[in-house]
């Protein structure tokens, strides 16, 4: 069964008024983040959705001290990011997932791959083998520990890439666009996946996607735009605000974008239409009478 959503529960991550600013080869300053200040929350799941460019993944790398911030502070259980002390705990709690699985898989087995991690930080090899075990089972890929990670699909790999995070037993996974290089299936596969960990496990999610269909399944979306966080808030508070989404060059759910149509030609339908069930319950008073 589901563990019950503890989306108002203790913070793991607190952002204070972050900035991150890059120097161009020729002495050119710009900001990737500008003044962001958000909180996430222990065992919920949290879309960071934005253009290219926006900023997204910048925050992304952030939160496990890939990146520090040039001014502001990033707290992860009331850790500071940039305290070099704490480095090899927030990392430990923090796992990133990258959107291209062959950059993160660096063995020719698929186990080996799994193990890698724990091998690194001296686990003993009995409780290796425990980890690798469960890593796999738990993301669907037993069947495939003596295959050769080349030999696998998209979505198959994404998933040995997540196996190998899961090895390291973090309290959260950072996922930055891990589908975006997968057809259909494999989205499919990465995200009843992830979804499941943080369901099933606790394990906090943060997402980073240009999917909106993804973004609606969280529990809380921030919109990042020209490196400034726009938005934050439920994906129905998000979603509702359909025009201003496109003002900032972002898709909205085919539902939500239906729905906004509509009532620019007079239907007289909530501003919360996310799903099939909620727009076709809205129309079927105009339907009835037809």
């Amino acid at each position: 069964m589901d563990r019950e959503k503890n989306t108002g529960g203790e913070i793991l991550f607190d952002i204070r008024c972050v900035t991150h600013t890059f120097e161009t080869e020729d002495g050119r300053k710009f900001d990737a983040l500008c003044d962001v200040s958000a909180q996430i929350r222990k065992g919920s799941f949290t879309a960071i959705i934005g253009t290219n460019g926006s900023g997204k993944s910048t925050l992304a790398r952030h939160l496990n001290a890939l990146m520090l911030p040039t001014s502001g502070e990033i707290y992860v259980e009331g850790m500071k990011t940039s305290d070099m002390e704490h480095l090899w705990d927030i990392r430990q709690k923090v796992g990133m997932v990258f959107q291209n699985p062959d950059n993160q898989l660096v063995a020719a087995v698929v186990e080996e791959d799994v193990a890698f991690g724990p091998e690194n930080i001296g686990v003993p090899p009995e409780e290796i083998r425990e980890r690798v075990n469960s890593a796999l089972e738990r993301v669907g890929m037993t069947e495939y520990r003596s295959r050769s990670p080349s030999m696998l699909s998209g979505g198959q790999k994404q998933r040995i890439a997540i196996a190998g995070v899961l090895a390291m037993q973090p309290d959260c996974i950072v996922l930055d666009e891990p589908t975006a290089m997968l057809d259909p299936k494999g989205r499919k596969e990465v995200m009843d996946t992830i979804h499941d960990l943080n369901r099933k496990e606790g394990i906090t999610i943060v997402l980073i996607t240009h999917f909106m269909e993804e973004a609606v399944t969280a529990d809380q979306v921030l919109v990042v735009d020209r490196s400034r966080l726009q938005m934050e808030g439920t994906p129905r508070e998000v979603f509702s605000q359909v025009e201003r989404l496109k003002e900032m060059g972002l898709d909205v759910p085919v539902q939500a974008d239906l729905a906004n149509g509509l009532r620019e030609n007079g239907f007289s339908l909530p501003e919360e239409c996310m799903t099939d069930e909620e727009l076709e319950k809205a129309l079927w008073p105009y339907v009835s009478k037809m």
